[in-house]
């Protein structure tokens, strides 16, 4: 890496670091108010609220490292436009790819370091939010274990296996209690799903493919149901405490998440779309610094911060919003959730590469 590289390094890591501390500022703030009808449930009070919101910051900041990256290079490379130092480098002899080299040697830190919030940082904070919260809102009901959620809620103690939806658990086992602290009932459900309170009707779960067996003396009776009702005051939110959803999951959970559906033939597209999904997105923050280099170039050459930082903004939110929709229609419409995980990022790298080849 020459000096010119190392420059240029500085110059998109400067912009990129301020557009996340600003961003993450404002992130933690509706983080909080996020909170606020949750304070007085149980024991959750305001501070309780206030670390909740600390501790998701390295996730906000893994999920908007895309737009901040793009965003911050548009301000960092700006600045250098307007200054005409890159008129300089041009004068100089350097071509257009030569100073995408130096400006792809900042996507690559930043890459990094979205692989450290994403994969380290980020899933054992949020986790530790989530259980700080569901701790403090559900005081009444006990919780213990790993590899699944081990959870009592009066006479029936439940282990769920994984969840792979926001409400939906792909596999649970249930074991009801009598007045004696001894086992009454063991069942199996190969997929459960909670459900919301309708009417007169309580929340509960909905267990599919349910096995159940029941001890009566010296005698055991086995009932088979492809559907049954379970009412329960768990939640989806306490359940997933363990049991961690998809999206907040890292990359190796993700990966023995779908070995283990697909083991159980289950539906896997939700946790394959969020596992490609991750690896695109850490890419997607070196198509993004790229994506800022021919705008500098061009007609943001001399155009206020302002102007840059608008031009970021749509472009990233544009990014996200397609994001979204195409984990939607994953889910909804069945499409193959490789090919839906890698078309924003893949956009991307083709606008910044076809960009880049035109600037002269």
């Amino acid at each position: 890496m020459t000096q010119l590289d190392r420059y240029l390094v500085r110059a998109v890591l400067s912009g990129v670091l301020l557009v996340v501390a600003v961003l993450l500022s404002l992130g933690g703030l509706f983080e909080f108010i996020g909170q606020q009808d949750d304070i007085g449930v149980g024991s959750y009070t305001v501070i309780d609220a206030l670390q909740v919101a600390l501790l998701s910051l390295p996730q906000q900041a893994w999920e908007l490292l895309p737009i901040s990256a793009l965003i911050g290079a548009l301000l960092g490379l700006g600045n250098l436009a307007r200054g005409s130092e890159i008129v300089v480098m041009r004068a100089a002899g350097l071509s257009v790819w030569r100073i995408a080299r130096g400006v792809a040697y900042a996507g690559s830190v930043l890459v990094l370091l979205s692989v450290l919030l994403g994969e380290v940082l980020a899933p054992p904070m949020q986790q530790l939010a989530r259980e700080h919260k569901a701790f403090s809102k559900f005081a009444n009901v006990s919780f213990a274990g790993r590899g699944g959620a081990w959870i009592r809620d009066g006479e029936l103690i439940l282990n769920v296996e994984q969840q792979i939806g926001d409400r939906q658990f792909g596999g649970l086992y249930l074991y009801r209690l009598d007045d004696t602290h001894r086992l009454r009932t063991m069942g199996r459900a190969s997929a459960a799903r909670t459900e919301d309170a309708t009417g007169e009707n309580a929340a509960g779960w909905s267990l599919e493919q349910y096995v159940e067996s029941s001890f009566k003396g010296d005698n055991v009776e086995v009932r088979r149901e492809e559907r049954r009702v379970l009412e329960s005051n768990l939640t989806a939110e306490f359940v997933g405490v363990a049991a961690a959803s998809p999206a907040k999951l890292p990359s190796s959970a993700l990966w023995r998440m779908i070995a283990h559906l697909e083991a159980n033939n289950l539906d896997t597209r939700e946790p394959t779309f969020a596992f490609w999904s991750r690896i695109a997105r850490t890419l997607a923050v070196m198509a993004a610094v790229l994506l800022a280099l021919p705008f500098v170039f061009g007609t943001l050459r001399s155009a206020g911060a302002g102007a840059r930082v608008a031009v970021g903004f749509i472009l990233g939110i544009g990014f996200f919003m397609l994001q979204k929709v195409l984990e939607s229609g994953t889910v909804v419409f069945a499409g193959n959730p490789v090919i839906m995980a890698w078309v924003p990022t893949l956009l991307m790298a083709l606008t910044a590469l076809t960009l880049l080849a035109r600037t002269r």
